[in-house]
């Protein structure tokens, strides 16, 4: 187990919830970044989504080996090396725009997914050692909030800045002139991100952040390499399947809308995200004083399963179940099957939270490349919805296609209930 740290956390909480920030900003930027670049590189539907490609790629290739940074520079400096690496990112997005080539802004998003990579594998288990373990799921959750803060006003502002005018365009008329035009948008914004990563260097490279350190005493000889702790491992599994259903639930949900003639489909993602930090709040508020991280993960496991049961069997009309959910919005008829999607949000909040404490327990020094492994697992968000998409074409039928988040619910179940206690293999 490391070492209790001395210092207050709140600084380093402050420091960490900035880096977390950025986390949700750069990332949920991609989403308004895909129909931009659609239009300024000529490109189809799928073309377009490898601009999610190259960002999700870069957590499941660099996370191992940015693992081994951390372990000769430690966190702080490794903290400081990721901003470094999103800096260069950022800064490819100007001879980028200048040529508006499409591999460049791929190279461009590759490396702040590279960047993202190391910060994120460093600040995870950062945020759960800096404090007592028990209430890491609390700190995480805060954390959570900010992200999802972060991932509402990355959109706004970029549009507000770079899109607003994006529909006055026409693809099949765009001329050299226009096409210069809309991708010289992008050259102030990423200098002033670009500027802002590069402070934050200093910012982290002389703050009063504590270094984590390990007691060796309590570590276990024999156990040689990450993969001897079968608590990492399925974890690692746990998280791949959260991702995938949490971007099942979130990317989705709009489709979905659309096939049952929602008039507002493009805004449905945003309720779900409301009702991911509704459940962030019940973290913060309830973990560890009402509700233990494992019980967090059983019932988060148990309430995402309820729900998807709930939503293969529902009707597509309104009823009770949708004014409940959407009252409060002003929307006054959203289809039951499309209110449950945007509550899964609610279950999924603490997942994540919830695994990374139980996952890391007892790793000492293995616990960046255990970190690593977790962070590869984000590959699930690739994958899952492909998963999802099949099925739709296969039945005909997107509500069914739902079904295929059941057994994730439930491996989150299994971990949340056993998993996480098994610390050796069965030979």
């Amino acid at each position: 187990m490391p070492a209790d740290v001395k210092q207050s956390s709140l600084i380093p909480m402050l420091i960490i919830g900035t880096l977390f920030f950025i986390f949700g900003f750069v990332t949920w930027l991609n989403g308004s970044l895909i129909p931009f670049l659609k239009v300024i590189c000529d490109l189809n539907d799928f073309q377009a989504l490898f601009v999610t490609f190259a960002f999700y790629i870069a957590y499941t290739t660099m996370a191992y080996p940015m693992s081994f940074i951390l372990t000769k520079t430690g966190y702080k400096k490794g903290m400081a090396i990721g901003l470094g690496i999103m800096a260069v990112g950022a800064l490819l997005f100007i001879p980028a725009a200048f040529s508006a080539d499409f591999l460049i802004f791929l190279a461009a998003l590759f490396t702040l997914g590279s960047g993202l990579t190391i910060l994120q594998t460093a600040s995870n288990p950062y945020i759960v050692l800096i404090g007592p373990t028990e209430s890491a799921a609390m700190r995480i959750s805060i954390m959570g909030v900010v992200n999802k803060g972060a991932g509402i006003i990355a959109p706004l502002v970029f549009t507000a800045l770079i899109f607003s005018d994006l529909s006055l365009f026409s693809k099949e008329v765009l001329s050299g002139a226009e096409i210069e035009l809309l991708a010289s948008k992008l050259i102030v914004p990423y200098l002033v991100m670009a500027a802002i990563l590069t402070g934050l260097i200093f910012l982290v490279l002389f703050s009063s952040l504590p270094e984590i350190e390990f007691n060796e005493a309590e570590e276990d000889e024999a156990k040689t390499h990450i993969f001897h702790y079968p608590q990492v491992v399925l974890g690692a599994v746990a998280l791949f399947a959260y991702v995938g259903v949490e971007v099942v639930a979130g990317d989705t949900i709009g489709l979905f809308g659309q096939t049952l003639g929602v008039a507002n489909f493009t805004a449905l993602t945003s309720y779900t995200m409301v009702f991911m930090v509704m459940g962030y709040l019940v973290g913060v508020a309830a973990i560890p004083k009402y509700l233990s991280q494992e019980r967090a993960l059983i019932y988060s496991a148990v309430g995402g399963t309820l729900t998807i049961v709930a939503l293969l069997f529902s009707s597509s009309e309104s009823s009770a179940i949708s004014n409940v959910l959407w009252g409060w919005s002003g929307i006054a008829t959203i289809p039951d099957p499309v209110a449950l999607v945007a509550l899964l949000g609610l279950s999924h909040a603490l997942v994540w939270p919830a695994i990374w404490p139980l996952a890391l327990q007892g790793l000492g020094k293995f616990t960046a490349q255990g970190s690593a492994l977790l962070i590869m697992s984000i590959a699930g968000g690739a994958l899952i919805p492909l998963v999802f998409g099949q099925a739709t074409e296969l039945g005909g039928d997107m509500q069914f296609a739902y079904a295929v988040t059941l057994p994730c619910y439930l491996f989150i179940f299994f971990y949340a209930l056993k998993g996480h206690k098994i610390k050796r293999w069965q030979r």
